[in-house]
């Protein structure tokens, strides 16, 4: 399945995507889950009720779905309780950077302030920063509680992946001498604009993943290439802390970001960001910088929702 948030003149909206066509999970599934948070309540029996009412009702979805143009697609996970994101976890990104591979997968964490959908904006304050660069990256959304769990049994756990862009204030970053900061600006964490289930997409090894800006290829990778694979980090992860139910992993970037190029770029207002991967889907994003004494709004919050 391709599960999407959006908000609808309800609020926001749980719905399975087919192809450029959509409809609302509840209408699917009579007192189905409205919303991503009650389909990661339901667990592994409500996302397995809700695939069997798709598979039945493949004529009412042609008949009464509506076009997903024009949505205002909320990131597919709105308020996850952890943001675990991994670094210099490709080779080419080790290599690029001169720094040592890892022996172990390297956490840090992004705040679940900074999430944006697809099709939203990435602001910053230029007086704040003056070198924000783009990582695009696998993203896991966990499906069930995950704690002391083996590799072999790790990708149990995973309800599906999606598209994320790591978006990183490279001067803070580095200034700092710690990374939370520069990558948890407001904005700074665009998702989606899909989950796609763990079924659909298979094995997570085995994906293109591709950055554009302004239409030029800056990324081109494969997940192959990671240090350490999904499971492995999912179970590396659960011998810390307990993963729950919505929280997401970002798994690292390939070679390519802008801070390690001869000479740097970096973004710019203006800018268009698109990050693709292969089973899954493109997310897009504009960068906006506003001054400081402007509207820098973060991400649209409805009803206590991060979006």
């Amino acid at each position: 399945m391709r599960l999407i948030s959006t908000l609808t003149e309800t609020g926001e909206t749980l719905g399975v995507a087919v192809g450029d066509r959509w409809l609302p999970a509840a209408e699917l599934a009579g007192g189905g889950p409205a919303t991503i948070a009650q389909l990661l309540a339901g667990g592994r029996s409500a996302a397995n009720a809700l695939r069997a009412a798709v598979a039945a009702d493949a004529r009412r979805f042609a008949e009464t779905s509506r076009t997903i143009d024009g949505l205002d697609l909320l990131p597919p996970v709105s308020r996850p309780g952890k943001i675990v994101a991994i670094g210099r976890n490709y080779r080419e990104h080790v290599e690029e950077e001169a720094a040592t591979a890892p022996e172990a997968p390297l956490i840090f964490a992004k705040f679940p302030s900074a999430l944006v959908g697809d099709g939203a904006e990435i602001r910053w304050d230029p007086a704040l920063t003056a070198q924000v660069d783009w990582e695009a990256e696998l993203a896991v959304v966990i499906g069930s509680p995950a704690r002391n769990v083996s590799v072999d049994q790790a990708l149990e756990h995973v309800l599906g992946y999606t598209c994320l862009n790591d978006v990183s204030a490279r001067d803070l970053q580095f200034g700092d001498g710690q990374w939370t900061r520069g990558k948890s600006l407001d904005t700074f964490c665009p998702m989606g604009p899909a989950l796609v289930t763990a079924d659909e997409v298979g094995d997570p090894q085995t994906l293109r993943i591709r950055c554009f800006v302004d239409g030029e290829r800056v990324q081109d990778s494969t997940t192959g290439l990671m240090y350490f694979g999904v499971a492995e980090i999912i179970s590396h992860c659960s011998r810390a802390f307990t993963l729950e139910p919505g929280d997401v992993i970002a798994t690292g970037t390939p070679g390519g970001v802008g801070a390690f190029r001869d000479p740097p770029r970096f973004l710019a207002d203006g800018s268009e960001v698109v990050v693709e991967i292969d089973r899954i889907g493109r997310l897009r994003n504009v960068c906006r910088t506003r001054e400081a004494d402007e509207a820098l709004v973060g991400p649209a919050v409805v009803e206590g929702v991060a979006g």
